[in-house]
């Protein structure tokens, strides 16, 4: 864009004053320049509810109940599935993802008498978070023992 001949430099000083506060140490200038306080909740923000993960769905009975899984999909599915069928209090489980673009896992769970479809889910997951913990500690073992006879051979 070409400037006109006639028209001198403008001062920045001379310059139309912004509609937007100015910000200066924290704190922000309204256009009367006034101090205004800025809204600072670092230490007051409320923590997010919890949310929950898993509900129990409608039509559920003590030995046969279907789980709803939020945020969860096949990984965790298809591992609490095998694992809650080895219980042999449980009759059946499978899981299913309703839809690809949902993150939503259902986990269907029948028991025989004597044990409850909620327990036999928790137990599940007990025994998921029981094998998690030796993988951990099996990987962790190698990864030292790997360091160690590397650091000997260098």
């Amino acid at each position: 864009m070409a400037a006109r001949p006639d028209s001198e430099d403008i001062a920045m000083d001379d310059a139309p004053t912004s509609h937007q506060p100015e910000v200066k140490d924290d704190t922000m200038v309204d256009d009367a320049g006034e101090d205004v306080e800025e809204e600072e909740d670092y230490e007051e923000e409320e923590e997010e509810e919890e949310v929950q993960r898993v509900k129990l769905l409608p039509g559920s009975t003590e030995t046969a109940a279907s789980f709803e899984f939020s945020n969860e999909g096949h990984t965790l599915g298809n591992a609490l599935r095998y694992v809650i069928m080895r219980n042999p209090e449980v009759e059946f489980c499978a899981y299913a993802i309703p839809h690809p673009s949902e993150a939503k896992m259902n986990v269907r769970i029948q028991t025989f008498e004597g044990t409850t479809a909620i327990e036999a889910l928790e137990k599940g997951l007990r025994d998921i978070q029981e094998l998690c913990d030796v993988v951990t500690d099996k990987f962790v073992a190698a990864a030292d023992d790997f360091e160690k006879k590397k650091a000997a051979t260098a």
